[in-house]
């Protein structure tokens, strides 16, 4: 399975740093079934999906449904075991989260969740020496 972070571009904040993606038929229909658990920080992104359950799980989470620009358009907060999400129209992906996300994060309608790969994320994007010295010395080029 391929790993993600998830940012809240609304927020400039992190949702989740460590985001699984469930794409093919199998991971989507497994989900959290053979978890005990979802620490914080962790989330599952099931896509494609419109709907989701909780059959069979032994912990809540909290879903939000993301349309295919990543736009929060439902979210349900501490769904328990047992329970359904019916599908809704433009939900394009789920992103399962921890029970107390939702709240914890601010998360709201409409704003925009942007997923990143871990290694992008991971990388250091400070400028070098050698690259600060040459911005410099095209600044006062220009100048």
């Amino acid at each position: 399975m391929k790993r993600m972070m998830a940012r809240n571009a609304s927020l400039g904040s992190i949702v989740a740093e460590q985001v699984t993606v469930a794409a093919t038929r199998a991971e989507r229909r497994t989900g959290l079934l053979n978890h005990t658990s979802l620490p914080r920080g962790e989330a599952l992104w099931i896509v494609p999906s419109r709907g989701v359950h909780t059959f069979g799980m032994k912990f809540a989470i909290d879903v939000i449904a993301l349309d295919e620009c990543g736009v929060v358009i439902d979210c349900v907060p501490h769904m328990k075991p047992w329970r359904i999400r019916l599908p809704r129209r433009g939900t394009a992906g789920v992103l399962e989260l921890p029970a107390g996300s939702i709240a914890a994060d601010g998360i709201q309608l409409g704003h925009r969740i942007v997923f990143q790969s871990i290694d992008l994320a991971a990388a250091d994007l400070t400028p070098s020496a050698e690259t600060t010295d040459r911005s410099t010395r095209i600044s006062r080029e220009v100048a």
